[in-house]
């Protein structure tokens, strides 16, 4: 059976004029086009949908009833036409995003405003999560994209690029080393340090330089959280070697940030996203306005000037 939507659109206008001049003049046809769209629509379905009198057609009982089922399928057509375009012109959408507790602080915020007065007809849904409880909600399809810093084995994800990030020194603004413009990592040779858990992505970074400088790690203190750890550094418990988008945590406090060098580490900040799934437009204008909003963060300097932190 090969029943077409015009020959529905035919139909339901002679049922709802009457007669097939009113309905011809409605849908800008010619009659007699009209009356075989009805004829095929009847041969199709095997049924005789209207009683035809020499001045208006009136709906067999087969009429009435088919009428019925198919004006719902025009209207729950009509409707996801009218959605998929408010989708497409993002009129409206939902998005939730996954990210780690302190880059969901600093960056979501202010996209999230923006994303409102842009397109207010689009909701926001947050997760904050450790990384790889974020790759797996992006995996299974639970969150739309996810922010962070993401292995490169990671399968079943794309990534898009959003900024460039490198570890900093963060210390007590009355440590000597707030005074320098930037530090080796040799010279943090014998200073108490904070680090992150050793289930951070940050942490293994952080033994690296380490490593590389020849310097041994003996952590003070190893906390789960980042915002921890500024809060030791700032009551002058050690350093720590943090993300410089840490930095957005410390206006109006203590705390210096310096650039480690010998060597520079730096890993990307991205969106990822499920691998072989489009994104909506809604995660589309999402990615471009979290690409806005770091680049003002940017005049907080993610690539870090050696002021940052003063």
């Amino acid at each position: 059976m090969t029943v077409s939507l015009r020959q529905i659109q035919a139909f339901l206008a002679v049922a709802e004029c009457g007669t097939f001049t009113k309905a011809a003049e409605r849908l800008h046809m010619a009659q007699p086009a009209l009356s075989q769209l009805v004829r095929e629509l009847e041969r199709e379905l095997g049924l005789r949908l209207f009683d035809r009198t020499t001045r208006r057609v009136e709906l067999t009982e087969g009429g009435r009833e088919f009428q019925g089922a198919s004006a719902k399928i025009m209207h729950d057509l009509d409707l996801a036409v009218r959605n998929a375009n408010n989708l497409a012109e993002r009129r409206r959408g939902r998005i939730v995003v996954a990210a780690p507790p302190l880059l969901a602080a600093v960056l979501l915020p202010m996209a999230i405003v923006e994303l409102g007065q842009r397109y207010p007809g689009i909701e926001v849904a947050i997760i904050d999560a450790r990384t790889d409880a974020i790759v797996e909600e992006v995996r299974l399809g639970r969150a739309d994209c996810g922010l962070g810093t993401f292995s490169a084995i990671e399968d079943g994800i794309e990534r898009m690029p959003l900024a460039r990030d490198s570890l900093m020194l963060f210390c007590a603004r009355t440590h000597p080393f707030a005074t320098r413009s930037s530090l080796p990592w040799a010279d943090l040779a014998g200073q108490p340090l904070i680090t992150l858990t050793r289930d951070s992505g940050i942490r293994l970074l952080v033994e690296v330089g380490y490593e590389t400088a020849e310097v041994p790690l003996r952590p003070l203190y190893a906390v789960s959280q980042i915002t921890t750890a500024l809060a030791l550094v700032e009551a002058g418990l050690g350093i720590a070697v943090l993300p410089t988008y840490a930095l957005a945590m410390t206006p109006h406090r203590p705390i210096a940030a310096r650039p480690l060098v010998e060597p520079t580490i730096a890993r990307d900040v991205v969106m990822i996203r499920p691998s072989g799934r489009s994104p909506s437009p809604a995660v589309l204008a999402f990615e471009s306005i979290l690409r806005g909003s770091i680049r003002r963060l940017g005049e907080l300097d993610w690539s870090m000037s050696s002021e940052a932190g003063m």
